[in-house]
């Protein structure tokens, strides 16, 4: 029977957990009454290095008589991708497969049963992917499209509107901890993996408590990383544009030849200022793109640590 672990970052979730836990939990206990899953199948929570009493809810729940929480405690606040890739580790010798999921429970948990029939229908890899986006805000819906599809013109190989909601089985989770890259893009990497897979539809939910811990910057970073990770079209990219302004200035510098043995070099002076702040602003960004690619090599050649684990409860060492 299949050994199924539940994978759940939590970063100042205190105003949420003590909704969701319950919620996830009698899922759980649904799917071992059911025999879907053996009753040995836990439930792991991620402690991000959460700086409200999020920990303190983590331990109450893994304390409780018969309890089906397990826990990792982060030293330090990593971010969503390693405090995720954190809790696969730490599981993936203990279950056949594993559903990783956010603490707000927005992710429609009862698709976990096609999760798990297509598990059984031979998928390593089953992507919850959301079927519309009309719980979003018009900016939010147009800005997360756009970058799917920039992804995809990037050559990046990423599932049209899938976070990281998805089931893994035990060779692909060890697959997966193969990658040693310290810049994480899960949605990237998982793809690469190759392994049978399969995708489940679903509707997201609202948020009932607390705040969404992807603010703008976080959001911005996880998109500089989806792009940079996997592609060097960017600069590739800046090359093309760098020729064909090269080809620009070659026309404006027959424009300005002709001014000048006419006696009308004072009528150039906006074309000047023009080519001066344009050709300003592209090596800015030249800078820029070349500067996150080197920025990336500085951080992998360094090769610190993902996550250190603090402490584990209901794991063992």
């Amino acid at each position: 029977m299949l050994t199924l672990y539940a994978v759940v970052p939590c970063y100042n979730e205190q105003d949420m957990l003590p909704l969701s836990a319950p919620i996830l939990r009698d899922k759980w206990l649904t799917l071992m009454d059911r025999g879907a899953i053996s009753r040995d199948s836990r439930i792991t929570l991620v402690d991000d290095g959460s700086a409200d009493g999020t920990w303190q809810i983590i331990r109450e729940l893994c304390d409780a008589p018969d309890s089906l929480f397990s826990a990792v405690k982060l030293s330090h606040n990593r971010g969503h991708q390693n405090a995720l890739l954190a809790g696969l580790e730490s599981v993936m010798d203990r279950c056949d497969a594993a559903v990783s999921l956010d603490a707000d429970l927005q992710d429609d948990i009862d698709v976990i049963d096609r999760f798990i029939e297509e598990y059984e229908n031979g998928c390593d890899i089953v992507y919850g992917v959301r079927d519309d986006r009309s719980s979003d805000s018009f900016a939010k819906r147009v800005t997360a499209q756009g970058y799917y599809k920039f992804l995809k013109l990037l050559g990046v190989d990423i599932i049209y509107n899938h976070a990281d909601y998805r089931l893994m089985s035990r060779r692909a989770l060890h697959a997966l901890s193969g990658y040693r890259e310290t810049n994480l893009f899960l949605r990237g990497i998982i793809p690469e993996l190759g392994f049978p897979s399969a995708i489940v539809t679903y509707a997201r939910r609202e948020r009932e408590a607390g705040e969404s811990k992807y603010t703008l910057p976080k959001m911005l970073k996880l998109a500089f990383d989806g792009i940079t990770s996997f592609s060097v079209r960017p600069i590739r990219i800046l090359a093309l544009v760098g020729v064909l302004t090269l080809l620009v200035a070659v026309v404006m510098a027959v424009y300005t030849l002709v001014r000048h043995f006419t006696g009308n070099t004072v009528s150039g002076w906006s074309s000047l200022m023009i080519s001066i702040w344009f050709l300003g602003g592209l090596n800015l960004l030249a800078l820029g793109v070349v500067g996150e690619y080197i920025g990336k090599i500085y951080s992998e050649v360094k090769q610190r640590p993902r996550y250190i684990v603090e402490e584990t409860v209901g794991l063992d060492q």
